[in-house]
């Protein structure tokens, strides 16, 4: 099932971490995709607390993120990350499926 992979990086974990922590109630981070935005997907991410049957969890260094089953096909394969440069602070979605995206990041399209 490797082609349904989708990973955490270390810094990602670190910065979910420090969210969840002063997020009483929440337990993990919920990455989807939508319809919409500039290149005709968009990721969303949202703190829940729980998650959905269908749900695939990613785990690492105790933080949780959840993908349903639909975003996941348009995730197989990416890497989530958090990145701290002059730009600004934000996380980025590694798509190897997207074949194009839009200069913040956080659009694509397949």
């Amino acid at each position: 099932m490797s082609e349904t992979t989708v990973t955490l990086s270390d810094a990602a974990a670190k910065r979910i971490g420090t969210i969840l922590s002063k997020e009483p109630g929440k337990d993990a981070m919920r990455v989807s995709v939508e319809g919409g935005g500039c290149s005709g997907f968009s990721y969303k991410f949202d703190l829940v607390s729980g998650g959905a049957d269908d749900d695939i969890v990613i785990e690492k260094n105790g933080v949780r993120v959840l993908i349903d089953s639909l975003s996941l096909v348009y995730m197989s394969g990416s890497e989530i990350d958090f990145v701290d440069n002059l730009l600004g602070q934000s996380f980025q979605i590694k798509n190897p499926n997207a074949v194009a995206s839009c200069g913040c990041g956080t659009s694509f399209s397949i």
